[in-house]
C-alpha cells in the first residue's frame, strides 16, 4: 500500500492537473481549445521514453492515442474525452478547492478523470518500459463520439484486449449496460395567418405539439418503475421563426431525446415513433445509438473489493457513452469511476478522496493484470 507521503503527493499532482486542464475551454464550439486541450494532454506524455503517441483527425475533431513503441499489442487501453458542455462565458472555465472537492467545468466530466490516467499511464510506464498500457483521448463525446472512438477503432483500427472507459457509473457501481439513444429532429410545415383569422392559415405548430403528444403517450410514465428502466422520450427544444404574437406560424421545428434499452434497437424505436408523425411533418435522425451490454473483467471487481472493503454494484446507466463504439467490437469495457456530481453545470465537482481511491482501485487491477504482483 502507498505510504501518506506517497498518497499526498498523488493528491496534490491530481489537484494541479485537473485545476490547469479546467482552465482550457475545450468544446465543439471552441475548436481551438479542442486542440490546445490534445496538446496538453500530449505534452504531459512525450517526456516518457519507449511510448509512441499518435494523432489522429476526422472531420476536423483531433484524438490521440499514446501506447509502448516496441509495437506490441495493447491489451489494456484507457479511453477518455477532454471535450466538455460548452459554456458561452469563458470565464466559467475556472476551479476551486472546496468541502474536499475541485469545482469546476468538466472537472468530473472528466478532466478529473484524465489528471488520473495521465498519472496512471505515467507510473506503469515508468516502472515497467513497455508494459501494453495504452491510453486513447478523443474530443468528441458531447458530440455523439463518431470521429473520436467510433472512428479510432473503426476507421483507424485501434485495438485492445480491454477497454476502461472511466465515464459512467460511480466508485461503488460499475456499468453492465447502457439505454440507447435515439435523437430526432421534428420540422413541421403550414401556412401563416393572422391570429385573428386562424380559418386562414394551417399552424404549423399546433400540429408538431399535436404529432409530440401523440409519440409521448407512447412511453409509459415516469412513475411507472422505480428505476426508470423502461424508454424515455424528453422534448428538448421547440422553435419557430415567428417573432410575432399575432401571427400563425408557418414553420415550427422540434427535437426529441429518446431513451431505450434492450432488446429494443434504433430501427424498431424509429418505425414505432415515425408511425405516428402527422402530416406536413418529416423526422431526421440526428444521433441513433444502440443500446450496450457491457462485459466487465470480473478481477476488477476484485480490484475494487480490495480497496474499498466491499464488492461494487452492477449498475445499468441511463445515459449512452463511447463504450458503445467499443464494445461492438466485441471488446469487453469496464465503467466506472469517481464520486463526481451536477455535471454539465459550472457547479460540477468532483470528490478528491474518491480520485485518490479510483487511482488505487485502478493500479491494483492494473498490477494484478499485467504485472502480476502486489
Amino acid at each position: 500500500m502507498p505510504s501518506q507521503l506517497d498518497t499526498a503527493r498523488l493528491r496534490e499532482r491530481l489537484i494541479s492537473l485537473t485545476r490547469d486542464f479546467v482552465l482550457i475551454p475545450g468544446s465543439a464550439e471552441r475548436p481551438d481549445e479542442l486542440q490546445r486541450s490534445i496538446h496538453w494532454v500530449r505534452n504531459h506524455l512525450e517526456s516518457l521514453e519507449g511510448i509512441t503517441v499518435d494523432l489522429y483527425e476526422s472531420n476536423g475533431l483531433p484524438s490521440l492515442v499514446a501506447r509502448p513503441a516496441n509495437d506490441h499489442p495493447i491489451d489494456v487501453l484507457f479511453c477518455a474525452h477532454i471535450d466538455v458542455v460548452h459554456h458561452s462565458d469563458a470565464s466559467t472555465y475556472k476551479s476551486e478547492l472546496r468541502d474536499n472537492r475541485i469545482y469546476g467545468p468538466g472537472t468530473g466530466d472528466m478532466k478529473g478523470i484524465v489528471a488520473i490516467l495521465l498519472e496512471l499511464f505515467r507510473r506503469f510506464h515508468l516502472q515497467s518500459p513497455g508494459i501494453p498500457l495504452g491510453l486513447a483521448i478523443t474530443t468528441d463525446e458531447e458530440s455523439g463520439g463518431d470521429n473520436g472512438t467510433r472512428a479510432l477503432f473503426e476507421d483507424f483500427g485501434v485495438k485492445c484486449n480491454v477497454a476502461m472507459v472511466p465515464d459512467g457509473g460511480g466508485i461503488d457501481d460499475i456499468v453492465v449496460e447502457e439505454k440507447g439513444i435515439l435523437q430526432l429532429k421534428l420540422e413541421s410545415t403550414g401556412r401563416a395567418c393572422h391570429a385573428a383569422r386562424p380559418w386562414l392559415g394551417h399552424n404549423a405548430l399546433e400540429q408538431l405539439q399535436t404529432t409530440i403528444a401523440s409519440i409521448q403517450s407512447q412511453f409509459p410514465p415516469l412513475n411507472a418503475d422505480l428505476f426508470h428502466w423502461h424508454p424515455t422520450c424528453s422534448v428538448t427544444r421547440i422553435d419557430t421563426p415567428n417573432r410575432s404574437v399575432n401571427r400563425i406560424p408557418s414553420h415550427a421545428t422540434a427535437t426529441l431525446d429518446v431513451r431505450f434499452p434492450a432488446p429494443q434497437d434504433c430501427q424498431s424505436v424509429l418505425a414505432d415513433l415515425t408511425s405516428h408523425i402527422g402530416p406536413n411533418i418529416t423526422s431526421e435522425t440526428l444521433i441513433a445509438a444502440e443500446p450496450t451490454i457491457l462485459s466487465p473483467d470480473p478481477a476488477f471487481f476484485d480490484a475494487c473489493e480490495a480497496v474499498l472493503g466491499h464488492r461494487p454494484r452492477e449498475h445499468r446507466e441511463h445515459g449512452g457513452s463511447d463504450a458503445r463504439f467499443i464494445s461492438r467490437q466485441n471488446i469487453p469495457v469496464i465503467m466506472s469511476r469517481p464520486l463526481c456530481h451536477n455535471l454539465h453545470s459550472s457547479e460540477e465537482w468532483i470528490d478528491i478522496d474518491s480520485m485518490i481511491s479510483f487511482y488505487e482501485i485502478y493500479r491494483h487491477y492494473l498490477n494484478d493484470r499485467l504485472l502480476n504482483n502486489d
